[in-house]
């Protein structure tokens, strides 16, 4: 399993920003993906006990999403590039993290971290007032 995330930068605060999640390795359209963040100083391994921002079961498209984000981030998948995707809207200061993607073995919707088997190495997101 593989997941490669893309499209990091630098944003300025009430922009918009789209971060690309490259997967492959595994049955993309069975499984669940979602979008995790975590402060930049902090690894991936941090995020285990915490809860992510989106979900989205590749088997029929539901999705979820951390009360903070609705409303202003969008996931998205891709079946014929086996890519998911965060559109971030309304780009605000504390959205500023290293950012995540991760799959979760089963059609399962969920947004807590610990039920994840396979993680990205991340993108990073730095906003500029």
């Amino acid at each position: 399993v593989q997941l490669v995330e893309s499209g990091g930068g630098t944003v300025q605060a009430g922009g918009s920003l789209t971060l690309s999640c490259a997967a492959s390795g595994f049955a993309f359209g069975n499984y669940s993906l979602a979008w995790f963040r975590q402060a930049p100083e902090r690894t991936h391994e941090g995020i285990v006990g915490r809860y992510g921002l989106a979900a989205i079961r590749t088997d029929d498209g539901t999705t979820d999403y951390h009360f903070s984000v609705k409303g202003r981030f969008t996931i998205s998948a891709d079946y014929s590039r086996t890519t998911v995707y965060l559109h971030m809207s309304n780009i605000e200061a504390a959205d500023a993290a290293n950012y995540y993607c991760a799959v979760l073995k089963a059609p399962v919707l969920s947004l807590a971290a610990r039920w994840y088997d396979y993680w990205g190495q991340g993108t990073q997101v730095i906003v500029s007032s």
